[in-house]
């Protein structure tokens, strides 16, 4: 947990995350959506060396969560695959999710889909299972990266930022439960 505790001396993550006045709700869920793909994808490459199909012949966050992989298009059946197959599919699904311009326009003035904060939602509670995997299965090897301040830090503004926008119902977050006490409690104080 003193490994936990550490982040980048972030400042206010709380105050970073509320939609600021006179933003479109849509565009600053979009735009941070994609932030944290693009940072979760660069701490997981990290530690690929580490999670291997042997390793992690399971997609876990410890002994009692185990995530089996769907799309609803080409999987529409759960299957039970390795971490390393399990973070490629969802890396290689959201990056698709990203590019399709009705999802996520990139001009301005083109309007969000009405489904957009529903689909940015099982976005967001996809990758947020890859942050539990890391922890549960790879922190002592990001604490001997020394990277664990980076990982703090990007995790809890995820956090801050999902909470903020109720963007990941609570039970989806079980397997971080205690981390996320641990981290949001000192900013709890601060308020």
């Amino acid at each position: 947990m003193k490994h936990a505790a550490a982040t980048l001396g972030s400042g206010n993550l709380r105050n970073a995350v509320a939609l600021p006045d006179g933003e479109d709700l849509n565009e600053w869920v979009a735009v941070n959506t994609v932030d944290f793909f693009n940072q979760i994808n660069m701490l997981y490459g990290t530690i690929t060396e580490f999670c291997t199909e042997e390793s992690c012949s399971i997609m876990s966050a410890g002994p009692k969560y185990e995530y089996h992989w769907a799309d609803g298009l080409t999987v529409k059946k759960p299957i039970k695959c390795s971490a390393p197959k399990y973070i490629d599919y969802l890396m290689t699904w959201v990056q698709d999710q990203l590019d399709d311009e009705t999802l996520f326009p990139s001009k301005i003035g083109v309007p969000f889909p009405k489904n957009f904060l529903a689909s940015a939602k099982t976005i967001l509670k996809r990758l947020f299972r890859v942050y539990a995997h890391i922890y549960h299965q790879h922190f002592s090897e990001v604490v001997t990266l020394g990277e664990e301040a980076h990982l703090n830090t990007s995790f809890k503004h995820f956090i801050f930022f999902v909470q903020e926008f109720n963007l990941i119902e609570r039970r989806e977050l079980a397997p971080l439960q205690e981390l996320i006490d641990k981290l949001t409690a000192k900013d709890e104080r601060q308020i």
